[in-house]
């Protein structure tokens, strides 16, 4: 773990940070305040007076303390931690911060949804915001991403058009935080480059379990520069030490009835936990002299580059380990900009990271107020700032002297260019020579065959949540048409796929022979290939008064052990006693929590708890959530008695861990741990 002191992003925000715990009231402007519950009136039945300062400063202060919420990536949760590269990657770069093992850079980090407000649910399907702030010795670099590793659009003039798309409907304002409407799918089959994109968002990856255990992507093609000038192209990736793993729509659905806040909620405690969530900076390398050997335009937003093609090279790990102190004025002040580079990083000719270059310092003017929102603490770079340029609103330097612009005389020509050697940036000298036009490059036109080769590596519950997901998506729409022509427009990309979705929505069949020839797989793309692990997995324990002491003692060991998170749901609140007199705290109640928001349950031995668990009505829901969702269920013992509905008239089912009276507990809790790290069991029969 990196120590907080040794931290420079720490240590500088501690300046600005403000415990008020035994403090006496105060003004803005420090005057100590005597009363705070009654304004100033002329009597004590009168009219407020003009003059009661302090309720005009905090009235003004409250009609102005919300600032606009960004367009898109408006929900979202951020966290504090390092970086640290695991060996010097001077050969591909000159970056600083990718050369030194010893060297820990702080960073922070901002998850977030993309089509929702503020207010929205963090379980909603949609595209995942993954941006990284690196406080570097050499300034902020931003690698502001996605969970998912291409975009729905090639060139970022469609943008406002693709955002108004998915955004709610203006006539109505409906819906929110969804895509399942007219003008999104209209959208998608009038740009079919989109079809890739859309594949992601429908599969499981519109769904995340959580942020600890989701990829991130650089989505951009960008440049690597090493200290002699050769360059190559680079894409970057997150990879969670956890593995990918999802949730079910069924499931999302609930949670998002049940905790809005899931995933913020689950990073927060994570990490107050101290279960630190990590994942490693992968790099993929392409030579300059081999951009175009691939049968893919290697600056296309919407392409991967297959990993069996171009390996990803682990080069360092991220650990996230402090949560904000304020929410609003860290990671809602953060400003991410994908033109924030360091020396050894630059750009490529990706039409869509051209135009995000000026569209994110244009927001930022508007949402924080102006052009110094680089000096919102949370904004700063841990390197020294030296310019010329001065005033603006929110100005927080006492810039000194006379001069305030380049070249002078009377300050010695100071702040002055750093040359290369310095640390100065230098752009990449790419030659660049064509007429001005407005056109695409007929190698970004093939929008199907990525497509094919994404549905083609999914497992077959993976290939049967993309088609449930459009049926639900495309159902929502209330124009046939639309739904006709996504049907059709898929029909390109795999016939099955297009027929599954046909069937269900009562639509048209296309006709066979559109579909892509495609025949290739990507195993890195489908989550069953992913690290399968229990560790920090939040486990439901159902007991009541009664349980078996012993063995409840046994469980909880071993959960610690294995590194899971435990939580006890009882039919009450305050605590429970086993069958020896033993107290147990009670976490939860059914009226509290829901199987949904855990990853697995267990049911606590002894008898006269069993019983008294079976008495509630809810917990055949709660079971039934479980085991709908494909869950981990542990029901040794009596507990099994709970089970038997879902037994399918055998003693066994996919992940459901049961045992006779005689058993050793021992053995049921070793195979429920096991059932646990695989996830889900998608073999179950529902």
């Amino acid at each position: 773990m990196m120590e907080l002191a040794d931290n420079k992003k720490d240590q500088q925000l501690d300046e600005y940070r403000v415990d008020h715990d035994g403090k006496k009231l105060t003004t803005n402007h420090g005057v100590r305040v005597s009363e705070d519950e009654h304004s100033l009136k002329a009597g004590e039945r009168g009219p407020t007076l003009m003059e009661d300062f302090h309720f005009r400063e905090k009235m003004t202060h409250f009609d102005h303390e919300r600032i606009p919420e960004r367009i898109v990536h408006a929900r979202g949760f951020g966290a504090h931690g390092y970086f640290q590269v695991y060996e010097s990657m001077a050969e591909w770069t000159k970056a600083d911060f990718l050369q030194d093992p010893s060297k820990k850079t702080p960073v922070f980090v901002r998850f977030s949804t993309v089509a929702g407000s503020r207010g929205s649910a963090d379980s909603v399907r949609d595209a995942r915001g993954f941006a990284t702030k690196f406080y570097t010795d050499e300034g902020n670099f931003d690698l502001v991403g996605n969970n998912i590793p291409v975009f729905f659009i090639q060139d970022a003039i469609k943008f406002p058009d693709l955002v108004h798309s998915f955004k709610p409907e203006p006539h109505n304002e409906m819906p929110q935080a969804a895509t399942a409407h007219d003008t999104f799918y209209d959208f998608i089959v009038n740009n079919t480059e989109s079809a890739h994109m859309v594949l992601w968002t429908n599969s499981d990856r519109g769904i995340p379990r959580s942020y600890r255990m989701m990829e991130g992507f650089g989505v951009h093609t960008f440049r690597l520069v090493n200290a002699e000038g050769t360059a190559h192209f680079v894409k970057f990736h997150w990879k969670p030490l956890l593995g990918v793993h999802s949730l079910v729509w069924d499931e999302a659905q609930k949670i998002a009835g049940k905790d809005p806040d899931f995933h913020r909620r689950d990073l927060y405690e994570a990490i107050e936990l101290g279960n630190y969530p990590e994942y490693e900076l992968g790099i993929q390398i392409i030579k300059e002299e081999d951009e175009f050997k691939f049968d893919f335009d290697v600056l296309d937003p919407t392409k991967i580059w297959p990993e069996e093609l171009v390996p990803v090279q682990r080069i360092g790990k991220m650990t996230l380990n402090k949560n904000v102190d304020n929410v609003f004025a860290e990671t809602e002040q953060a400003a991410f900009h994908i033109g924030h580079v360091v020396p050894g990083i630059d750009f490529t000719n990706d039409p869509l990271l051209q135009g995000r270059l000026f569209s994110y310092t244009d927001t930022q003017l508007l949402r924080l107020g102006g052009p110094n929102f680089q000096q919102i603490p949370i904004n700063r770079p841990v390197s020294p700032v030296h310019n010329h340029q001065r005033d603006g609103y929110h100005q927080m330097r006492i810039d000194k002297g006379q001069v305030s612009y380049h070249k002078n005389g009377l300050a010695n020509n100071s702040p002055a260019p750093a040359s290369p050697e310095e640390g100065g940036f230098t752009h990449y000298q790419e030659k660049v020579e064509g007429h001005k036009v407005r056109k695409r490059s007929d190698s970004f036109m093939d929008h199907y065959s990525q497509a094919k080769l994404f549905w083609n590596s999914m497992s077959m519950p993976e290939k049967q949540h993309i088609i449930e997901a459009f049926q639900f998506e495309l159902g929502k729409c209330l124009n046939k048409e639309i739904q006709q022509q996504v049907v059709n427009m898929y029909a390109n990309v795999d016939h099955f796929l297009a027929e599954q979705i046909a069937v269900g929505l009562g639509l048209e069949v296309p006709e066979k022979g559109k579909e892509s020839v495609v025949t290739d797989q990507s195993p890195a793309l489908s989550q069953l290939n992913t690290p399968m692990s229990a560790e920090t997995r939040k486990v439901a324990i159902l007991a009541h008064n009664g349980f078996n002491g012993e063995d409840m003692m046994k469980v909880l060991k071993a959960f610690e052990q294995a590194g899971m998170i435990a939580e006890i749901v009882s039919n009450h609140q305050g605590k429970i006693k086993s069958e020896n007199g033993a107290e147990l705290k009670v976490d939860q109640t059914f009226l509290t929590t829901d199987s949904v928001l855990y990853d697995a349950v267990f049911i606590a031995t002894g008898q006269e708890s069993v019983n008294a668990l079976k008495k509630n009505k809810k917990i055949n829901e709660f079971l039934l959530n479980a085991f709908n969702h494909y869950k981990a269920i542990g029901a040794p013992k009596e507990g099994a008695a709970l089970m038997q509905g879902f037994l399918m008239g055998s003693e066994e089912a996919a992940g459901i861990v049961t045992s006779t009276e005689a058993e050793d507990i021992d053995h049921s809790i070793t195979a429920f741990i096991q059932a646990v790290a695989k996830h889900r069991h998608w073999d179950r029969q529902i």
